[in-house]
């Protein structure tokens, strides 16, 4: 069967966390093709038959069977309402036959326990949120389960840690299908950071710095950020910031969850991305503008932190571009509003943020 990527399909369930069910929602049910974001289209399933109740006692009606499944080529199961309780065997076998057909399947926060009840997490490494890893390991040996990164990309399934993290996998799902741009179109929308790299840790000490105010992390931060171009070590790095090289790495792990050099080294990936998408430099002169020092260096990290080469990329992406198959980005929006109600439905709705 021909799988659609664009369709969605998000399994509810009853009992499962509001906030949670309605992330992929947020992501995915929201018309933002004006500001550049991809048209998708949005299937909201129910895992449990009848109308389902949530947190805080809101209920759902929602619109497609399972059998909505057989058509959507990512499939997200945003959460799970108990650890201790296996999923329904209907939706087990829907979720089997939706990855044996092509799809990808994601487990958002307590949903990783639903991939693995149908198995499809088995010799696998997985996410989930902090406090429910230990119960997934002891009940899932065959799991490799990781409580400390935001998410796991495995090919064709992706889980996620919990709650904030949930939006971080959606994004990095946007990014790896549709680009750089596509998943900075929809989380500028939602007023989100566009990326969060999959090893950053779940659980920091203090907030990322904001990089725009008088913070002096956050003065580094931009100062590198415009210079990437340039050779960039934590050493002088730590000197800009009136610190030795073990304390600046010490608030900066703290801080960010990863270390000054992973963190530079998924700005310039992502720098990369985006003049790859939008000019025809050469791959030797956009890894210059990066920081490598030919595209021989740049090629092996972007293939590893993106998944394929710099012209694969570029194949993909730029054609997208010339074909006209989205809108540029435009001012002419208003960003997304704690203010603003959507209305979602079987399909992505024609306005919203």
């Amino acid at each position: 069967m021909t799988r659609d990527r664009a369709t969605i399909a998000v399994v509810m369930f009853d009992g499962a966390p509001m906030f949670e069910m309605s992330v992929p929602i947020s992501v995915f049910g929201v018309d933002r093709t004006a500001n550049g974001a991809p048209r998708f289209n949005l299937l909201s399933v129910h895992g449990d038959p009848g109308v389902l109740t949530t947190t805080g006692g809101i209920q759902l009606k929602v619109p497609n069977g399972l059998e909505a499944l057989q058509h959507a080529g990512i499939v997200i199961v945003p959460s799970w309402r108990n650890s201790g309780e296996l999923p329904p065997e209907p939706m087990l076998r829907a979720l089997q036959e939706a990855h044996d057909d092509g799809a990808l399947i994601v487990g958002l926060c307590m949903g990783a326990f639903v991939l693995a009840a149908a198995g499809l997490l088995d010799g696998r490494r997985a996410a989930t949120h902090w406090y429910h890893a230990p119960v997934l390991a002891a009940m899932c040996p065959q799991v490799t389960v990781d409580p400390t990164v935001l998410y796991e990309d495995d090919g064709d399934v992706v889980t996620s840690a919990g709650t904030a993290a949930g939006l971080d996998a959606c994004l990095h799902v946007v990014r790896r299908f549709w680009g750089a741009d596509a998943a900075t179109a929809i989380a500028r929308r939602m007023v989100v950071p566009p990326h969060r790299s999959g090893g950053q840790a779940q659980y920091i000490r203090q907030p990322i710095p904001d990089i725009s105010t008088d913070d002096d992390l956050g003065k580094v931060m931009t100062y590198a950020l415009e210079h990437l171009d340039e050779t960039l070590d934590v050493e002088s790095l730590a000197a800009r910031a009136h610190l030795s090289r073990r304390t600046f790495d010490r608030q900066f792990r703290a801080a960010t969850g990863i270390s000054p050099l992973q963190w530079l080294l998924h700005q310039r990936i992502l720098r990369a991305q985006q003049l790859l998408e939008h000019t025809a430099l050469p791959v030797d002169a956009i890894a210059r503008q990066v920081g490598f020092s030919a595209a021989v260096s740049l090629r092996p990290a972007f293939r590893r932190v993106v998944g394929v080469s710099p012209q694969d990329y570029r194949t993909t992406f730029r054609a997208k571009e010339t074909n006209h198959s989205r809108p540029r980005p435009t001012d002419d929006h208003p960003q997304d509003s704690c203010c603003t109600t959507d209305r979602v439905e079987d399909r992505a709705p024609s306005t919203g943020p």
